[in-house]
């Protein structure tokens, strides 16, 4: 199974560093809301999850946004249908990850896994029986990897991620794998917690990353 057609690779993954907590900005503010002249141009067309342009047939569409600091919770969307967020009441601290059926796109489960103080049993109980074409959802909020061990990081590894060895305290992390992969996710954006770059006293900045997924045929 693969994430993606070399001829559709310039829709796999855009955005990664956008921020969802925008600094202060001085620009002033012009014109009254709602207001419209025939000099305003047209806002550009928007398509599932928000993305600028369509996927191709028998692609999945998808978004995500990994949580900002402490603060803002991450957002999972795919096919125009918000999997997780804040709004839904289903993202919370560590790993939060969703469960996709490859062929269809229905939502199997989604959860989220304490990684400061949780149990990291609950996380691979969710991981390791994965069924094959099984896509994988997961972005990060406040702390993804204190909990992690060796198991956890060796599992995430097969399901496509480059980043999951070297996964730590306080890093952000957005990735889609899937069961059986056969390459390493082209889905993959990571940030470090680092004092010299960090946008937010003590968290990196939030990471969006969005793209066209192939769905995986009945006969494998």
């Amino acid at each position: 199974m693969r994430l993606a057609d070399p001829e559709n690779t310039p829709t796999a993954v855009s955005g990664g560093g956008s921020s969802a907590l925008p600094p202060h900005s001085n620009a002033p503010l012009s014109g009254r809301a709602g207001a419209r002249t025939r000099h305003n141009k047209p806002r550009p067309r928007r398509y599932k999850c928000g993305l600028p342009q369509p996927c191709p047939e028998l692609h999945l569409a998808f978004r995500l946004v990994s949580g900002a600091a402490n603060v803002i919770g991450p957002k999972i969307c795919l096919e125009d249908k918000m999997l997780m967020s804040s709004v839904k009441n289903n993202v919370g601290r560590g790993l939060n990850i969703a469960l996709v059926n490859g062929v269809n796109g229905e939502l199997i489960d989604a959860k989220f896994f304490d990684m400061w103080a949780g149990d990291v049993t609950e996380l691979l109980k969710f991981i390791r029986t994965l069924h094959e074409g099984t896509l994988v959802f997961v972005a990060s909020y406040d702390d993804p990897a204190t909990k992690m061990n060796e198991e956890t990081r060796r599992i995430f590894s097969e399901l496509g991620s480059s980043v999951a060895k070297d996964l730590s305290f306080r890093d952000s992390w957005l990735f889609v794998g899937a069961k059986g992969v056969q390459d390493k996710s082209p889905f993959e954006q990571h940030t470090k917690n680092s004092k010299s770059t960090n946008k937010y006293e003590g968290w990196p900045e939030a990471l969006e990353m969005e793209g066209c997924i192939p769905q995986r045929t009945t006969d494998g």
